[in-house]
């Protein structure tokens, strides 16, 4: 039979959490966080997303609330009894003021897996946003599994950013040429919205070989990284953070 869940997160102005919500193998935590911010830490509590699931989380960072979300453990994707694929929807709204770090693990997807990721955000005109989301294709030493994501971010109800991206056997032919992966395994976005960068845009950069920062036509700046595995990816995502993060 496959899966139903729903975690829900709420933030406030206090730091308080009004609402905090587990579901099946979602798992929501408050933990330790260093500054202003209230941090809520995402623990599997089961294996999932497998074929069939349907997962969601769904945050709202109230006005002038400032929340970190992590999670403590990478997120695998794995065959099911279902020859469906998993669905994995995040769905986030951002207030007035508000400052929202999303900052998850990897999300892994095993051989013979075949995953749906959907993320969606809503931006008040002054809210900041650092936002990563990264994926490794198969565990290893084995092929990877099938996995589409998309990213659609509005600001001010238009529309800043709208990414969709393919791998795996299943995915259109190309993905691993080198327009795309070029033989990679991990890849990986960092999006930052900050209404300062109005004033003063990011500029477009290389770093090293496999990363470019891009500014978008907006206050904000997507960061795009390849590289040979996780551990490589995240340094190359926490340099670009530190550089284009203020907050």
């Amino acid at each position: 039979m496959s899966l139903r869940a729903t975690a829900r997160i709420a933030a406030d102005a206090g730091g308080g959490l009004p609402l905090l919500v587990s579901d099946g193998p979602l798992a929501l935590r408050r933990t330790r966080a260093a500054g202003p911010y209230t941090r809520v830490t995402v623990v599997g509590a089961m294996s999932a997303p497998l074929g069939g699931d349907r997962l969601a989380i769904e945050a709202e960072v109230r006005d002038g609330a400032r929340l970190l979300v992590d999670s403590a453990a990478a997120t695998l994707a794995l065959p099911g009894r279902s020859a469906e694929p998993a669905a994995y929807d995040v769905r986030i709204s951002v207030g007035e003021g508000a400052v929202l770090h999303w900052l998850p693990e990897q999300l892994v997807c095993a051989a013979g897996s075949h995953l749906r990721m959907r993320t969606t955000v809503d931006l008040a005109p002054t809210a900041r946003l650092v936002l990563r989301e990264e994926q490794v294709l198969g565990r290893h030493g084995e092929p990877p599994g099938t996995l589409t994501t998309r990213l659609t971010v509005r600001r001010a109800g238009r529309p800043l950013l709208d990414q969709e991206l393919a791998f795996g056997p299943l995915a259109p032919g190309g993905w691993d040429g080198g327009a795309v992966l070029g033989g990679h395994r991990a890849t990986g976005q960092l999006l930052v919205v900050d209404p300062g960068f109005a004033e003063k845009p990011v500029e477009a950069r290389l770093y090293g070989e496999n990363a470019v920062v891009s500014p978008l036509a907006g206050p904000a700046a997507l960061a795009t990284a390849v590289a040979p595995d996780a551990l490589a990816l995240r340094r190359v995502l926490d340099d670009v953070r530190d550089g284009l993060v203020p907050f």
